[in-house]
């Protein structure tokens, strides 16, 4: 068996000189560097020989060779050329770790196919797999990431990664207050969020400008299973909160102009026990679920 890589600053900063290249900010390139805290993800993920894990973001390789260790198979998405070299010479031995050189986003809403693919690949070679995302996200793809594979139907079991502390918070939010957001609704109707653990800057190198977090997403299938179409209600919940301070009436009139009146509208909301100053940043997640199964609803029988 192959032993876990022990990243360092020490370790990372000669790794670096040795190839002639640094960390690229533009791409989030912050890695951890506290050896607590990568264990800590790890074991908050609860690796088993039946896990498949997705990591994107490799970095150097550090992670991806401790979650090797413990699960059936990693596929880990590294965007940029340099740093994926530098993990395919720290996993190389390792004969259950797929790398990927691709972007781990096709789109701002859809998964790369490519890691789809590996994805149910690996899946497939292990009978009664699930999925675990674990990673140390760069910050400008930990939200269309983790909000697109809650979207996919893939068997994901859990996820646990480090993301910016305003995201976190983000994820975690409740009604009324300034970060509850349609992220924040899109997760707490379909899973458990928990921030877990807060991070500051000194435990990556290079250090990043703002605080970090670690967040934990269970999925709850009995909530799942109350939203009547998905991709209906990631859409409705997207577009009613880009409009979240306005009153709900007007927003939902205007999205739906085509299929619906405004008669029916105002007997929909009544229905769900709105007002007419009601607003989507005061709803709870399960009334929005409930007012988008009412529209889908009607809608369909339109």
């Amino acid at each position: 068996m192959e032993e876990a890589v022990r990243q360092t600053r020490t370790h990372l900063i000669e790794l670096f000189k040795k190839h002639g290249f640094n960390p690229r900010g533009d791409l989030g390139q912050n890695f951890l560097i506290d050896l607590n805290i990568i264990e800590f993800v790890v074991r908050e993920a609860e690796l088993t020989k039946q896990d498949v894990v997705l990591e994107v973001g490799s970095g150097t390789g550090g992670m991806t060779t401790f979650m090797a260790v413990q699960s059936g198979h990693v596929v880990s998405v590294e965007y940029d050329t340099n740093m994926y070299e530098l993990a395919s010479e720290q996993t190389g031995n390792f004969d259950n770790v797929t790398l990927l050189n691709v972007d781990a986003l096709q789109t701002k809403n859809r998964i790369q196919p490519v890691v789809i693919e590996e994805l149910q690949k690996r899946l497939k070679e292990i009978p009664g797999s699930g999925l675990k995302l674990v990673a140390n996200l760069p910050y400008n793809i930990a939200t269309p990431l983790i909000s697109n594979l809650v979207a996919t139907e893939l068997p994901w079991e859990r996820i646990v990664a480090t993301i910016q502390l305003e995201l976190a918070e983000r994820m975690i939010a409740t009604p009324g207050r300034g970060k509850y957001s349609a992220l924040s609704v899109w997760l707490q109707a379909q899973a458990k969020v928990k921030l877990i653990k807060r991070m500051s800057p000194k435990v990556f190198w290079p250090r990043p400008a703002v605080d970090s977090a670690i967040v934990k997403i269970t999925p709850q299938p009995e909530k799942r299973e109350r939203i009547s179409d998905r991709d209906f209600f990631h859409d409705f919940v997207r577009r009613v909160f880009h409009q979240r301070r306005k009153l709900l009436r007007g927003v939902v009139c205007g999205m739906y102009r085509k299929q619906l009146s405004k008669s029916a509208v105002d007997a929909l909301l009544a229905e769900e026990g709105l007002t007419t100053e009601s607003r989507a940043e005061e709803m709870e997640v399960d009334q929005l679920v409930s007012l988008s199964n009412r529209l889908h609803g009607a809608i369909v029988q339109e």
